[in-house]
């Protein structure tokens, strides 16, 4: 699937699952800002996929400041002309305390990390989307949202405010030509243990490439007409 000189932010490209959608958007024709908190890591992706220069820029930023992530985003538009994509695969998780004997760190942590990093961007990315009449927003989150388990209160927390965000935001830009969907994995396999090592504890597992694909069917023209969806990939388990 080509998705030629679009221009897309990849937040939180250093990890595992943003390492392999910077691949595949590459491939596909993109060209990419990719966000992260360290440079280091993010110079060392495009030097390992072989980006083009004129094609990518890395940009270190704490998205968890509202300035930091309008700079970040002004930069890309600096560079590029436009922000067309914003791809938000910011991780991190907190758990394994009850809700009484949790620390109010923990969950300001998760906020931090899933709703503020998302807000921040979001307010930077969407007026810009707005001005082009085209715009594509993913996100992935986590079924513990809707249906969380014991002792994982500040991750479900911080994700169900992500996920509250982004479908007030998607009923916001409907019919503007800009979309905002969600993708839910229980499990990142980074490493492909369910493939290798098949257990029914990973059977519901994705895969970076899974996740990676449905990606870029979400940001394609072809699926414009797919709005505030959340859709699940782990339907083995």
């Amino acid at each position: 699937m080509a998705l030629p000189e679009r221009v897309a932010i990849v937040a939180g490209a250093a990890g595992g699952l943003g390492k392999v959608v910077t691949r595949d958007l590459a491939a596909a024709g993109m060209r990419l800002a990719l966000v992260d908190l360290r440079l280091t890591p993010l110079k060392a992706l495009g030097a390992e996929l072989g980006l083009a220069e004129d094609r990518w820029m890395a940009v270190a930023a704490d998205l968890r400041k509202a300035a930091l992530a309008e700079k970040a985003v002004a930069s890309v538009a600096d560079r590029f002309g436009k922000v067309e994509i914003l791809v938000h695969v910011v991780g991190g998780y907190h758990g394994g305390e009850s809700v009484v004997d949790g620390r109010d760190a923990e969950v300001a942590a998760m906020l931090s990390q899933h709703l503020w990093t998302t807000l921040n961007m979001a307010r930077a990315v969407v007026p810009r989307m707005a001005t082009a009449g085209w715009g594509r927003i993913v996100a992935v989150s986590s079924p513990l949202a809707a249906a969380p388990t014991k002792d994982v209160a500040p991750y479900a927390v911080g994700k169900a405010a992500q996920e509250a965000l982004l479908g007030t935001l998607a009923r916001e830009v409907a019919g503007t030509g800009t979309t905002v969907n969600l993708i839910i994995v229980r499990t990142i396999d980074v490493e492909h243990e369910r493939d290798a090592k098949p257990t029914v504890k990973n059977a519901s597992w994705t895969t970076p490439e899974e996740i990676s694909v449905t990606i870029r069917h979400l940001l394609s023209d072809e699926a414009g007409v797919i709005n505030g969806a959340k859709i699940p990939l782990y339907g083995n388990g």
